[in-house]
């Protein structure tokens, strides 16, 4: 991946090092000490600079980012692929339900990973597989990948401060009740299980989930969830401990009557641009399978 990036020096940043300046941007220590030692990675007004020399007020800065490798553990697969929004440092994506984000023993080739190692292939690009947002290989929606280190510095630190947005949709099992508030208890892995998780308030991790009801459908609920926190099957374990698991959940509440896998979908998400700092959002329409449940089109 080739991106130029290009930032002019204002007032406030008249005097800066080149490498304070970068860091006030969001970029991390790990991505400074790997640009450095890209060839002509720094360029102010044209002319190679060192990361410990002064901008000054009106200077173009340039940072070239030059990653040639790709992910040899993805093989390039040609998959579908329902690309919401691309650029040069972002891509989104909503994951059909069914697809794994990366490979794994049992799914090597089947992976949104590999679907992505495909599309940069045909087009000549080098590709490191850097999602962040990463959902179960049942649950549909949207994800973001990063296309290059420094967007994947950026976005994980705003996943780290909370700063990117994730609301779910999902079908809870019965009629919820309080119809919202705050599912706040710690989550921890369940006995030897990898996979598992459960409820601990001794040793688990913290773990906070906002939900409130969007709809009443027969012997189910819509229910619509915002995650303050990121833990392993968060929403699955919280709805449960609730008392209301999510339909078609094979771990947490196996009752496949109405639907194949757990009824839950990534619909929005929203966050500031990691390079422009621009405000964006994004929605994915609740999918087919779950529609069929709450009979609606």
């Amino acid at each position: 991946m080739n991106r130029t990036i290009d930032y002019k020096i204002g007032k406030e940043a008249d005097g800066l090092r080149v490498e304070q300046f970068l860091k006030r941007k969001g970029y991390s220590r790990q991505n400074l000490s790997v640009i450095k030692r890209m060839p002509k990675s720094i360029l102010v007004n044209g002319v190679h600079y060192y990361m410990r020399q002064q901008l000054k007020e009106g200077d173009l800065l340039s940072v070239h980012i030059c990653e040639e490798k790709s992910s040899e553990k993805i093989p390039p697969v040609h998959l579908p692929l329902d690309i919401i929004y691309e650029d040069e440092d972002i891509i989104v994506i909503n994951k059909p339900a069914g697809m794994p984000i990366h490979p794994s023993m049992n799914n090597y080739t089947n992976s949104m990973a590999n679907a992505l190692a495909w599309y940069y292939q045909e087009q000549g690009k080098p590709f490191i597989f850097r999602c962040c947002n990463r959902l179960d290989r049942d649950t549909s929606g949207l994800t973001v990948v990063a296309k290059h280190l420094v967007s994947a510095g950026i976005l994980s630190s705003m996943v780290s401060e909370k700063a990117l947005c994730r609301e779910y949709l999902a079908i809870a099992s019965g009629h919820v009740s309080p119809k919202s508030g705050t599912i706040c208890v710690p989550l921890a892995r369940k006995g030897t299980s990898i996979i598992e998780r459960m409820v601990d308030f001794e040793h688990g991790e913290n773990a906070v989930t906002h939900y409130r009801t969007v709809g009443v459908y027969g012997p189910h609920t819509l229910v619509a969830l915002k995650l303050e926190t990121g833990r392993t099957h968060q929403i699955r374990v919280h709805m449960q401990y609730l008392g209301y698991p999510l339909i078609g959940d094979y771990l947490y509440n196996p009752d496949m009557k109405y639907i194949s896998r757990q009824a839950l979908h990534s619909y929005r998400l929203s966050f500031s641009h990691p390079i422009t700092g621009r405000f964006m959002e994004f929605t994915a329409p609740l999918p087919n399978d779950m529609k069929e449940v709450l009979n609606i089109t």
